[in-house]
């Protein structure tokens, strides 16, 4: 079976006057440029590439902006916008006009400082998502989830990613079912991208397959995405390491869920048309 295969979850940055990095960010002191990413994907077969804003820059989308449109036949991009500033859903409507973006990504903690998850100023910013068409991406621990899911109960409608299966322990079935409930809202999707960070072994990870077994069993592979998150996966996972987990080691996996995976759930959210 021959198809495309589009990773939804990498990152890039480049140390340059130019795109100045966030106060109080750390960034590696090496850069990941599209260039060096653009390399791998060659060398794998990837045809196309989600790049989701890199935390380094914050809510200046400007280098992802330049590089999406340098590259728009490889790249689309999920911008951030700050979620405790009441104008966020304005610069989203902003952002979402610049070529190649389509999505933005929220990341609250699972500390008191990611409390605004639960306050005013997230319905705003997700009645407008919902309003543009444009999917809501998570980075969530999953002791967040309940909070994550009485914002889709409200938009049904929105699109919605979970990143990384909220970084749930595979063998916390108590944590486990709370992912799971997320089954019932249609239009939510989860990435199996963090099976190298969540797992306690060596790869293939065996241990944190059993969570993307349970996921597929639940939610199905029409619902379900790969992702390397390169180059996080770096300090653990290769990035064709990360592409094998779902070609050859998920033995669970069928030919037809693999076409899923590597492709045709990630056009359901982000359409590259191939």
């Amino acid at each position: 079976m021959k198809y495309a295969i589009i990773d939804p979850h990498v990152h890039v940055w480049k140390h340059d006057p130019k795109y100045p990095f966030a106060p109080g960010a750390h960034p590696p002191t090496e850069d990941r440029t599209p260039e060096m990413l653009l390399e791998l994907m060659k060398a794998n077969n990837v045809e196309r590439t989600v790049i989701i804003q890199v935390i380094h820059f914050k809510w200046d989308n400007s280098y992802l902006a330049d590089v999406l449109k340098q590259y728009p036949q490889y790249f689309k991009g999920v911008a951030r916008v700050n979620p405790e500033d009441p104008a966020a859903p304005d610069h989203l409507t902003e952002l979402m006009k610049k070529p190649g973006f389509h999505g933005v990504r929220i990341s609250p903690g699972g500390g008191e400082a990611g409390n605004w998850i639960t306050g005013p100023l997230m319905p705003p910013l997700w009645k407008r998502c919902e309003e543009l068409k444009v999917p809501m991406t998570v980075l969530v621990p999953i002791t967040r989830v309940p909070d994550v899911e009485k914002l889709i109960a409200k938009y049904p409608d929105l699109t919605v990613v979970i990143d990384h299966m909220a970084d749930c322990p595979p063998d916390n079935q108590a944590q486990i079912d709370k992912l799971l409930a997320l089954e019932k809202y249609p239009k939510v999707f989860v990435k199996v991208s963090h099976t190298w960070s969540l797992s306690k072994e060596e790869f293939p990870y065996k241990d944190s397959q059993t969570l993307v077994k349970k996921l597929h069993e639940k939610f199905g592979p029409q619902r379900l995405m790969w992702g390397t998150d390169w180059p996080i996966c770096l300090s653990k996972c290769s990035y064709p390491q990360t592409l094998s987990m779902v070609k050859e080691q998920m033995s669970f996996l069928n030919d037809e869920d693999k076409h899923w995976m590597l492709n045709k759930t990630i056009q359901r959210v982000w359409n590259f048309g191939i």
